[in-house]
């Protein structure tokens, strides 16, 4: 039986339930892109689908439409997979566990990955549909959008013959996102030397987490006060260091670069009977008293473990204290053009200890160039100056806002015509992959919008379902008119 078999828009309900169906995590993309690709042989359509796994899927103007435009639907098949901690759905497998009060619809225990299965479920519903006017379509599905929109930058914008592009790939009902910042991946290496298995002292091992903090997208959310999981477990360190003794073994935190962490873990070793562990009992309710008014769910706890790994060398230990200390992180900049817009910021979103090193994954946003340069230099000084080494991918441009364009007119002509009033015209300091197509076809006009999703990138994740029948509604009434 279907979860979502008594909703609407049917149609686009029902695609959206069968790629629930699907594991399709950044990176593994194989199977969603079968389906999309099963999909347009099915449906006898026109399609593309690159080694990538991008696909492109084209649907001929109805017979009563005499526009000479070709449109692109355009979202993502890849969704950031994070869990709580006691969910057992392996991510890579297996499909999500859907549920609904008949108002919202989320997963159990994972990302819902509304953003962005439910443009692709809009978009094949469209495709589907025989009752619909609409001019010649091309529906653009990229990959690997949540991990630097590299479908995006590797896709030959030579296949694309519509130079009007609608993105479904925003998450608040009424608002149309015009401009966007750009954005890099900055991947750095601390690399560390660890004491021999055969030292004389040594003392018991313990976990220190810090855990249930609210997280959310290092793009939306980066404004909203909320803490870092490791930039407050690598802080939670540096000040143990001034109050007791101990040795670093490891530190790790976080899943996605664009996602804010929400908790992090260090192991150490130390000595019991030195006051080490009242020392972070005092700490730990010093955290609770700074930081709980804003992170209502925040825990800070340490136990013991065990772990096969020595500890590092106290210079290494120092780097990478020294290194998560000056490594900036959160809001960096307000625009002096567009009030309440975050004009650039940054991420730890990732930190992982192995044998070679302490790796760091910093996600780096701005709406102006020469700023995103200037953060990505001193993110790499940080990282340098620690005696370790970075490298910077997934770099794109910002969307820049067009004073005049026929789509957004068209658009908001549509959406008084539904709903009695005026959109919201706005720019935002998350990435989009519009950014990266108007690089590549600078005469393209676009906008983006989608319906009301909820706390992305965490198991918190909910959909909204009247939502999603609006702005459906609203598509459908959008490509009539053009």
């Amino acid at each position: 039986m279907r979860i979502l078999e008594n909703l609407g828009p049917e149609a686009v309900m029902r695609y959206f339930e069968e790629l629930c169906a699907i594991p399709h995590g950044s990176g593994n993309t194989d199977g969603i892109a079968d389906y999309c690709e099963r999909f347009a042989v099915e449906h006898s359509l026109d399609y593309t689908r690159d080694e990538h796994n991008n696909i492109i899927i084209r649907k001929p103007k109805t017979e009563d439409c005499d526009s000479g435009e070709t449109v692109i639907i355009q979202g993502h098949l890849d969704m950031v997979c994070t869990k709580t901690s006691d969910c057992d759905i392996d991510l890579e497998r297996e499909g999500l566990r859907l549920r609904t009060d008949g108002e919202m619809v989320w997963a159990d225990g994972t990302t819902l990955g509304g953003d962005d299965g439910i443009a692709v479920a809009m978009a094949l519903a469209v495709l589907d549909s025989r009752d619909l006017v609409h001019p010649e379509l091309e529906c653009l599905f990229t990959v690997d959008e949540e991990i630097g929109m590299l479908g995006a930058a590797a896709l030959d914008a030579d296949l694309l013959k519509g130079r009007m592009l609608l993105n479904i790939d925003s998450e608040e009902e009424g608002i149309f996102t015009v401009s966007c910042a750009g954005g890099a991946v900055i991947d750095g290496c601390l690399p560390i030397t660890r004491c021999s298995a055969d030292r004389a002292v040594s003392g018991r091992t313990y976990r220190i987490t810090v855990s249930g903090l609210a997280g959310g997208h290092s793009g939306t959310e980066i404004d909203k006060g909320r803490e870092n999981a490791c930039i407050m477990l690598g802080k939670l360190l540096s000040e143990l260091d001034t109050r007791t003794a101990y040795e670093l073994i490891s530190i790790d935190g976080g899943e996605k670069d664009n996602a804010i962490p929400r908790s992090a873990d260090a192991v150490v070793e130390a000595e019991a009977q030195s006051g080490f562990e009242q020392v972070l009992d005092g700490l730990a309710e010093e955290y609770a008293m700074r930081f709980g008014l804003t992170e209502t769910g925040l825990r800070i706890e340490f136990s013991e473990c065990g772990t096969e790994r020595q500890p590092m060398y106290a210079s290494s230990k120092t780097a990478v204290l020294n290194a998560l200390a000056s490594i900036p992180n959160g809001v960096q900049s307000m625009s002096a053009e567009i009030k309440d817009l975050v004009e650039t910021s940054c991420n730890m979103g990732i930190i992982r200890t192995d044998e070679i090193g302490v790796k760091l994954t910093v996600s780096v946003r701005s709406s102006s160039g020469s700023e995103k340069r200037a953060l990505i230099d001193r993110i790499g000084l940080a990282v340098t100056g620690s005696g370790g080494s970075f490298s910077v991918s997934g770099e794109y441009p910002a969307w820049e806002y067009k004073k005049h364009s026929r789509l957004r007119e068209l658009a908001a002509e549509a959406y008084v015509k539904q709903y009695g009033s005026e959109p919201v015209i706005s720019a935002i300091h998350a990435g989009l992959e519009c950014g990266i197509f108007c690089g590549k076809l600078p005469e393209l006009d676009c906008i983006s919008f989608g319906p009301n999703i909820y706390d992305i990138h965490t198991p918190k994740e909910r959909l909204d379902i009247g939502s999603v029948a609006r702005v459906y509604s609203f598509l459908t009434e959008l490509l009539s008119m053009i």
